[in-house]
């Protein structure tokens, strides 16, 4: 289109300083490459202690490693006594060296890795986790069994390389007591009645994903296989007592929305797609193929307001669990994705207005968030306080990037990167600037400085302008000046849109904000009853701006 060419043109012309170079804090070890882990856990009603063997499947992807590093919560008197207490680790039967300390399990090499050498090491554990693993009774009186290991609270129960850059396959081989079903990542692939009462119940997941994304619910359930979609199983389960109502709401629009990122993005990564009610998060947890719902989110009457979060959860499948961040500064790659993702598939499914709609609510969030926290920059700065890792900026701000990255580049364009950077980075990590590499190839366009001026620093665009027309000319002229109180420029393509009284007497002009002050002159042949910034709302901005 005639406006994807102008705001391409301009924004080719804009120069920044290059990208900041960010990392968090959490010691990496790109030379070991966790493979599986298979977590056998016993669960009882007679106690909180869960009693895990796990096998982790190890990779080196160097020689010279002398010790494998896992998290995994200790017992401590600060958490009431509850933690994991390791009562042995081997590898292939022979007993290894280990210490766990610092809720850090350090396992001693018996000699220096070699490169592309594979392990595997078995862990026995035992303990009451303190987070991570939420046993209690649900709102219906029953005793339950759900995780919640975002971001890192899988290490309470779990001992694994407890950050995105990792990610591995897992399996959960569960036993419990037979009233008890089972859900977790990936496809059923064993489940069996044993003679004490107990049932073993065993699930694996085939692709690589990060541990935050590691799920398993043990409940009483209602379940029902909805639908499948290319060839995979939809389903439901929600507690007994919210049958009728869980199965009416969870109907839709998973298959909807399933259908609209694999056509649009690439194809579903995953083996099924469960949507679960549980009692460990208030508003839904994106673990890969069972995502988590509030168990309040079953009403039975198909709102608007769930409605969203299922498909938000969906969109994680694609943006979050098969792309992941390579670091939790990146975290918007998730977060503002998903959120962004969502609207668009309410503007395919629901139509313009409501997508509209949703864009003017989030742009309310960013600017009262920003009154508060002028300094915020959507990404990190070498995060490592995990109480930190998201606020309602990284989704909300981070959704209205992407969209004004699609007015920039184009709405073909960007669905072209799109496709692109999920094609090149699925079932792996990506970083912000991997992100942008992507977009730079799709478009021809160099996007270092909107990446820069968006992600990297704080702030919005504030406007104060005017327009008049000039009536022996023929021209209509307009002056913007940018009143950001922290002294920053931006550099943005602006649509102005100018209206006369008939619908031909319409024109829609492109400029390049990118000065403190500037004027703009636009011939016209027709007298102008109003004048629009930025008429298809493209730009996250404060304006105001009226007649002189």
């Amino acid at each position: 289109m005639k406006r994807n060419r102008l705001f391409a043109l301009i924004f080719m012309t804009l120069t920044w300083c290059g990208a900041f170079a960010l990392t968090d804090t959490y010691p990496k070890n790109p030379n070991i490459d966790a493979l599986n882990y298979r977590f056998e856990i016993k669960l009882s009603d007679t106690s909180d202690e869960i009693v895990c063997k796990e096998t982790v499947d190890i990779r080196y992807l160097a020689a010279g490693e002398t010790r494998l590093r896992l998290d995994l919560v200790n017992v401590s008197e600060k958490l009431g006594n509850k933690g994991m207490e390791v009562t042995g680790v081997w590898s292939h039967g022979t007993p290894l060296q280990y210490t766990h300390e610092n809720d850090v399990l350090l396992i001693q090499l018996p000699e220096p890795s070699t490169k592309d050498q594979r392990t595997s090491y078995t862990i026995h554990y035992k303990g009451v986790p303190a987070s991570g693993l939420k046993i209690a009774d649900n709102k219906y009186g029953d005793r339950t069994f759900f995780s919640d290991n975002w971001p890192d609270k899988g290490r309470h129960w779990l001992a694994t390389i407890d950050h995105p850059y990792d990610k591995a396959t897992c399996e959960f081989v569960v036993t419990a007591p037979s009233h008890y079903q089972v859900v977790s990542n990936g496809v059923k692939i064993e489940e069996r009645d044993m003679a004490n009462g107990h049932r073993l119940t065993h699930w694996r997941q085939s692709v690589p994903i990060a541990s935050w994304l590691y799920v398993l619910g043990v409940a009483r359930f209602a379940v029902q296989y909805v639908d499948t979609f290319d060839g995979k199983s939809i389903e439901t389960w929600v507690y007994p007592q919210d049958r009728d109502a869980g199965f009416y709401d969870f109907a839709i629009p998973t298959k909807s929305a399933l259908e609209f990122y694999s056509d649009r993005i690439g194809p579903f990564s995953y083996e099924k797609l469960a949507n679960i009610q549980s009692n460990s998060v208030s508003g839904g947890m994106e673990a890969a193929s069972a995502i988590l719902y509030s168990e309040n989110s079953v009403v039975g009457d198909r709102n608007e307001r769930w409605r969203n979060v299922v498909i938000h959860e969906i969109a994680h499948q694609w943006f979050g669990n098969a792309v992941t961040e390579y670091d939790w500064d990146d975290v918007w790659l998730s977060e503002g994705f998903a959120t962004y993702f969502t609207l668009l598939f309410i503007e395919h499914q629901y139509g313009r207005d409501a997508f509209l709609s949703g864009l003017e609510k989030s742009k309310k969030t960013v600017d009262v968030f920003y009154e508060k926290h002028p300094d915020y920059r959507i990404v990190h700065d070498n995060l490592s306080d995990m109480s930190q890792v998201t606020t309602i900026q990284t989704y909300q701000k981070g959704s209205w990037i992407l969209h004004m990255l699609r007015g920039v580049v184009g709405t073909e364009v960007f669905w072209k990167g799109i496709r692109s950077y999920y094609a090149k980075y699925k079932d792996l990590n990506a970083t912000t600037e991997d992100f942008r590499r992507e977009m730079e190839e799709a478009s021809g366009m160099d996007l270092e400085a909107f990446f820069n001026q968006w992600l990297y620093k704080p702030g919005t665009l504030q406007l104060e302008g005017t327009w008049q027309f000039d009536a022996k000319n023929k021209a209509v002229k307009v002056r913007l000046d940018q009143v950001q109180k922290d002294g920053s420029l931006f550099k943005m393509p602006l649509e102005i849109g100018i209206y006369g009284t008939s619908d031909k007497q319409q024109v829609i002009k492109t400029i390049s904000v990118d000065k403190q002050s500037d004027t703009f002159t636009f011939p016209i042949d027709f007298t102008p009853e109003k004048v629009v910034l930025d008429p298809n709302y493209w730009v996250l901005m404060e304006a105001d701006f009226s007649k002189k």
